[in-house]
């Protein structure tokens, strides 16, 4: 079991946001990631910054930790211009970086830049071609498609990613359609449990639901000729029934991971506190997880 966390870019780089990457650093998280969207939920109102700059920054002042997104979306990405991005991050981070992606929801980013926010057939179907063509752009010295929604013309990725042969994508996805793409071509699978059992499901229906996802998971590694051992599984809390609860102490946090590491996670990632928020937490609970949960799980 690893343990790694989220910080949400929403603190100024020099007024407290270097120092939160080089603490997660510290503490030994296996990893950090941030989110990428151009605003998220109660924070629209607030400071966000944006996630490839904030992660490169990241890289320049961390040296072990792993960095990435949870989750990078089509919703104002295009593969070609991403594709630059991420060669560049890689290189910068020594080949540290994890592309988390998904499908993308109906929130702010989905009309940011005037468009009509899809229907869920659409973003499953762009999602497709934009996984397809990422995974093309950044294994290929020079790439050219005509697609449904996304073209490139002659373009030019050299000298490729750090890691070979392209730096790992953690795809999260509950459906068949999205569980499909992670068997074709994640390193990870990301979830956040069963988003109709947020507001009134239990914490039993959540590992229930969870174990489900975890059936169709097998399912399509099966159907795709995949050893399933191969993809690691992420967990990233906050979105299930439990909500903050198991930042409320060591105890409880251990009592979560357990029962998770039990459905077969490799990775567990919680959410930095962030005060008068919905990720509202303890930090010296928050520091005594990062530093102690795993001895407690391994006995």
């Amino acid at each position: 079991m690893r343990l790694s966390t989220v910080i949400l870019p929403v603190r100024p780089w020099h007024d407290g946001g270097r120092d939160q990457w080089l603490r997660a650093e510290q503490l030994g998280f296996h990893a950090a990631y941030t989110y990428d969207h151009l605003s998220w939920r109660t924070f629209r109102d607030g400071p966000w910054y944006g996630a490839v700059p904030t992660l490169t920054a990241a890289a320049a002042a961390t040296a072990r930790m792993r960095l990435g997104t949870l989750v990078t979306s089509p919703n104002f990405r295009h593969p070609v211009t991403l594709a630059k991005e991420l060669i560049s991050l890689d290189d910068v981070s020594g080949g540290r970086i994890t592309l988390g992606i998904g499908s993308g929801g109906v929130g702010f980013d989905a009309t940011a830049l005037g468009q009509e926010a899809w229907t869920p057939r659409e973003r499953a179907d762009r999602f497709a071609e934009f996984v397809q063509l990422l995974d093309r752009l950044l294994t290929e010295e020079a790439v050219t498609h005509e697609g449904t929604f996304y073209s490139a013309v002659e373009a030019r990725n050299i000298p490729g990613c750090v890691q070979r042969p392209r730096l790992p994508f953690a795809v999260a996805a509950t459906g068949p359609r999205g569980l499909r793409l992670a068997a074709a071509y994640g390193q990870a699978w990301v979830t956040t449990g069963d988003p109709k059992l947020f507001e009134t499901g239990t914490p039993e229906q959540s590992v229930e639901a969870i174990r489900g996802q975890m059936d169709g998971l097998s399912k399509a590694c099966a159907e795709a000729g995949r050893d399933e051992a191969e993809l690691e599984k992420i967990l990233l809390t906050g979105f299930t029934p439990d909500r903050g609860r198991p930042l409320e102490s060591l105890d409880a946090f251990v009592d979560f991971a357990g029962r998770h590491a039990a459905l077969g996670f490799d990775e567990i990632v919680i959410h930095a506190p962030i005060p008068d928020s919905v990720f509202a937490a303890d930090q010296a609970v928050f520091e005594q997880i990062a530093t102690e949960a795993l001895g407690q799980l391994g006995r």
